[in-house]
């Protein structure tokens, strides 16, 4: 009887070891169910992070391309990304050090999006400025080809006016003249007989010229080559004119015809072909010929 009450004590005893032993294993189990969920989610943390840090790096890099006045502030927050992208590779994904580089990623982000907001602000007045810059640069393209334009319009109205006001010389002729005691003038076209020479011409009328005294240069060269008359040289810049005389005229705008007379001075005339030529200075406005037989 006693035995069998042992036997009963003895199998309570170890039903209650097999619950207990059951009850350990389902713990036990739990425990390391929880431990690999724990470690799977760390490691999906620690994989998201990366992520996150990665993505705010790329961002950074794209305002610092850029190149606006703030790129040195988001190059120093690119330095910090980047030191604590290296510290995440580094950890072995803890909690406290997922929860240290959450709160830095949070406070990079608060940062990275006021930099980021005033990039793009500074962005926009760029653009503003170079579609202003762009403008002015039209406009001032625009005003340089007008002034271009009147430039030459008035460099062609100067030589217009030049061109115009301009004295232009006419109805030249030239003869010799035998002058008799009673002072009568013959012309003749024996050189023997010739005492001087006598050159005229017309100054056309002009309202657009300046009126004054005008010098006109006659160079009368005979049929040896040789100018005869004074004989005096005069240089205009680089050009050098040998003159017969010189014909000084009051012109005021009008019409003038104007007669010059060169003396012999004792000397006959050769004989041959004589060519009158009027000069304006160095410019040739007028020409004539004849001959002394």
């Amino acid at each position: 009887m006693e035995n069998q009450k042992n036997n009963n004590s003895l199998k309570a005893i170890i039903a209650v070891l097999a619950i207990l032993l059951a009850g350990s294993l389902v713990y036990m189990y739990k425990i390391s169910s929880d431990a690999k969920a724990t470690e799977t989610e760390l490691v999906s943390d620690k994989e998201s992070a990366m992520t996150q840090l990665t993505e705010m790096k790329t961002k950074l890099d794209e305002a610092i391309a850029e190149n606006t006045s703030v790129s040195d502030e988001l190059i120093a927050e690119r330095e910090k990304v980047v030191k604590l992208m290296a510290e995440l590779e580094k950890s072995k994904g803890d909690v406290a050090t997922l929860r240290k580089v959450q709160q830095q990623y949070n406070a990079l982000n608060a940062r990275l999006k006021t930099l980021l907001a005033e990039n793009e602000g500074l962005k926009t007045q760029n653009q503003t400025l170079m579609t202003q810059k762009d403008s002015m640069t039209v406009a001032l393209d625009e005003s340089r080809k007008f002034n271009d334009t009147l430039i030459s319009q008035n460099e062609n109205l100067s030589k217009t006016v030049e061109k115009a006001s301009k004295l232009v010389v006419t109805n030249t002729k030239a003869e010799a003249i035998k002058e008799r005691s009673s002072g009568k003038q013959i012309v003749t076209e024996r050189a023997r007989r010739a005492d001087k020479l006598k050159v005229c011409f017309t100054i056309a009328q002009n309202a657009v010229a300046k009126s004054g005294s005008k010098n006109y240069y006659v160079q009368i060269i005979d049929s040896k080559n040789n100018v005869v008359g004074e004989k005096r040289t005069e240089n205009f810049g680089e050009k050098t004119l040998t003159y017969s005389f010189v014909s000084t005229v009051a012109y005021n705008n009008e019409s003038v015809n104007v007669c010059e007379f060169l003396e012999g001075q004792g000397v006959d005339f050769e004989k041959g072909n004589y060519f009158v030529n009027i000069f304006d200075k160095s410019e040739l406005v007028s020409k004539t010929s004849f001959t002394l037989k």
